[in-house]
C-alpha cells in the first residue's frame, strides 16, 4: 500500500510544481510516471524477485524504463512504440529528478536518510 500510495503522491507533486499537461502531451506522462517508478519503490529488488525480472547491470534503470510504459499504456490508447518514444525522449532528466526526496529511497533506511535530508535542507542555506 505505501508503494502504491507513494507512486501517486509523486504524479500530485507533478501536478503541482510542473503543471503537467496530461492529456494531451504524451512526454509529461512518461516524464511523471519515470519518476514514480523510479521514487515509490516499484523497482524495489524483492518487487523484482516477485516478478521474476531481476538482472545485474542497470537493472534498475530497466526496470524504472519498462514500468513507465506499462503505467501509460494503462491510461493512453497509444501504441506501444509511441509510449517507447516518450520515456526515451524525457528518460535521463526525470530519472534524475529526485524531488521531493533528495535521492531515490531504495529501502526504509534510505528513505530515513532522504527525510533527515528533508529536514536539514534549509540549516545551510539560511544565512545566506
Amino acid at each position: 500500500m505505501n508503494r502504491v500510495v507513494t507512486h501517486e503522491l509523486i504524479h500530485a507533486f507533478d501536478h503541482c510544481r510542473a503543471h503537467v499537461n496530461w492529456f494531451t502531451d504524451v512526454r509529461h506522462l512518461a516524464c511523471s510516471e519515470v519518476r514514480a517508478a523510479n521514487l515509490s519503490g516499484d523497482c524495489s529488488l524483492i518487487n523484482e524477485i516477485f516478478r521474476l525480472h531481476f538482472g545485474l547491470k542497470q537493472h534498475h534503470q530497466t526496470c524504472v524504463r519498462d514500468r513507465a510504459i506499462l503505467s501509460i499504456l494503462a491510461v493512453r490508447n497509444i501504441s506501444k512504440e509511441v509510449a517507447q518514444k516518450a520515456v526515451d525522449e524525457v528518460f535521463e532528466s526525470c530519472f534524475n529528478d529526485h524531488e521531493p526526496f533528495g535521492r531515490i529511497p531504495h529501502n526504509k533506511t534510505y528513505a530515513r536518510y532522504a527525510h533527515r535530508d528533508f529536514q536539514n535542507r534549509d540549516r545551510y542555506y539560511s544565512n545566506i
